[in-house]
């Protein structure tokens, strides 16, 4: 039955220790000799391991999220709805002003006080939900609404989160590899870290995160007509004089290159042109679609071929049919498509139109590509502006390496020539549980794609330590059993069993310890506490049963042993 036993776990034993070897330096191609040299491990765990900032070196990036610009838009967003809902409806209407300085606040005067009840309730019908984070008070022929405090906090961080969400997906876009994004300082500071190791010329990066991907898809005002140009303003001002020098809650001034020629929309919503010239236009708001809607963006090569290009674009379900139906009612009118508040091109709608449009321009490939990607991830829900750049150089990440790497390898050293010095025979039996306990703690790195850092080379210096008490422990009890007077397999038997008991309280408590660590605390730390927890979880195994293992295998030679080399 003893042999049965030894056989499953030398089988198991060596099973896991392939798998170890196999998935720390095991290449993805047929193996050749070169791949078993020191310089064919060492590529192979270059390659396998995925190193932080501090190791390989690249960029390190504090940005803030700009709020402030999140609660000012909901503030005009909803005064503009709340000013529709009362027209649609025939209520009196004096004005709705949203103010945006100090307080976020709404007010809305009626010449008809008696219809103050029925007008607060033609905006909660209108903007139900949206409406409930703010506070209302009635007085006289007014409506106030004001944006609490906690309803601010709480977009606010709604908003940075969703900028993080928004970040990691451009970076995974791009390629930047195994960056790190978490959030940076005090919450209410509403900063975000972001690390990039092997960027080394991050300026095309930040402008990727930085970049606004704002699209609208608004009906242009303009005077009724059949077809032909539309009427756009060579100046600002102009513009806004033919709304009557000030522009409503419900309209929008925005700059517009014009082209040569009328777009028109007969399945897309803009065609390539020249630009000749940057005009200004009136347009609706809000918009009729917004980048929420939007599905999918693709770089495609201009009419006519050459290096200028579009961005094409469709719309999901939901925003297409909401588009459809407001294309179908408002044919023979003007469509514009609206990038980060600027009029890219304007369509005269013909016919319905139903999920699809093109955003033209004079854009390079690049430029194009990085704006595709900008509207795939979404629209940042407000500007951010960087706090902080750092580059770290790819030389102080080899230094860094070769001083983690010399202190692993001298402390190793040191801890086998201990071991090797006071516990004779049995420092072997330590030092085979040690070597293993560093493949698979490699292996699991590789395994589980986790970043190593400096402090994890510190965690992992730390687990040698660990592993080598565990050791201790157990031979000091096989060492206080023998000298009572018992064989050296009771000795042996019961020196494992008592010392497991200590070794697993040992361990527990510095795990949850640990996991603090990593729950809590910042990059680094992070770091610091994956490697350990992952050694403690090995040692477990190679401490305990590897060398409880090797202990069964010298028993087994001898029928009867009469000395132990402890």
């Amino acid at each position: 039955m003893k042999k049965k036993n030894f056989l499953q776990r030398t089988i198991i034993i060596v099973l896991i220790t392939l798998a170890g070897f196999y998935i720390v330096i095991g290449p993805r191609r047929r193996p050749t000799l070169h791949d078993f040299s020191w310089s064919g491990i060492k590529a192979a765990l270059a390659t396998n391991i995925h190193l932080g900032l501090d190791l390989k070196g690249g960029s390190h990036l504090v940005m803030r999220v700009k709020t402030d610009e999140v609660l000012k838009n909901l503030t005009l967003a909803d005064a503009v709805a709340i000013e529709k809902a009362v027209k649609d409806d025939a209520l009196p209407l004096k004005e709705v002003k949203a103010e945006t300085t100090g307080n976020y606040r709404i007010v809305l005067e009626t010449t008809d006080p008696s219809k103050l009840t029925e007008i607060e309730e033609s905006a909660k019908k209108k903007l139900g939900v949206d409406l409930s984070v703010w506070n209302s008070s009635v007085s006289g022929n007014t409506i106030v609404w004001t944006l609490p405090a906690a309803a601010q906090g709480s977009l606010a961080e709604q908003a940075t989160e969703q900028a993080q969400r928004i970040i990691e997906s451009r970076l995974d876009s791009v390629g930047v590899a195994e960056p790190l994004v978490q959030r940076h300082g005090s919450q209410a500071s509403h900063q975000i870290l972001v690390q990039m190791p092997g960027i080394h010329d991050p300026e095309r990066v930040k402008q990727l995160l930085k970049a606004e991907s704002k699209l609208e898809l608004v009906h242009v005002v303009s005077p009724p007509q059949t077809s032909g140009p539309v009427q756009t303003y060579n100046t600002e001002e102009e513009a806004k004089a033919s709304l009557g020098a000030t522009v409503p809650t419900n309209r929008r001034v925005l700059p517009y290159s014009e082209h040569d020629e009328p777009t028109t929309a007969g399945g897309q919503a803009a065609t390539d042109a020249a630009q000749k010239q940057k005009k200004w236009a009136v347009v609706e708001s809000p918009a009729v679609v917004d980048g929420s809607e939007l599905r999918s963006a693709t770089a495609v090569q201009a009419q006519g071929g050459g290096d200028t290009y579009s961005i094409s674009f469709a719309l999901k379900p939901v925003g297409s049919q909401k588009f459809g139906a407001w294309t179908a009612a408002n044919i023979n009118e003007y469509m514009g498509v609206v990038l980060n508040d600027e009029v890219k091109s304007i369509a005269y709608i013909k016919s319905q139109i139903s999920d699809s449009g093109e955003i033209s321009g004079r854009f390079t490939k690049q430029s194009a590509d990085d704006l595709a990607l900008t509207l795939r991830s979404g629209a940042l829900p407000a500007p951010i502006e960087y706090m902080e750049e750092r580059t770290v150089g790819a030389s102080l990440g080899d230094d860094s390496i070769r001083s983690g790497v010399r202190a692993s390898l001298v402390g190793l050293v040191l801890v086998v020539l201990f071991m090797l010095v006071y516990y004779r025979g049995s420092g072997v039996n330590a030092v085979v549980a040690l070597l293993l306990n560093m493949i698979l703690m490699l292996a699991g790195l590789v395994l589980f794609q986790a970043t190593l850092t400096l402090p994890g080379i510190a965690g992992i210096i730390l687990t040698i330590g660990m592993a080598v008490d565990s050791n201790v422990l157990i031979f000091e009890r096989i060492r206080e059993e023998l000298r009572t007077g018992k064989t050296i397999p009771s000795a042996i038997e019961q020196g494992f069993a008592r010392a497991f008991v200590t070794i697993i309280d040992t361990h527990v408590t510095t795990t949850v310890s640990s996991l603090f660590l990593f729950l809590f605390g910042t990059g680094p730390l992070k770091g610091f506490a994956v490697t350990l927890v992952m050694g403690l979880l090995i040692n477990l195994f190679s401490a305990v049963y590897v060398s409880r293992t090797i202990f069964m295998w010298e028993l087994s030679r001898k029928r009867k042993m009469e000395s132990l080399s402890i």
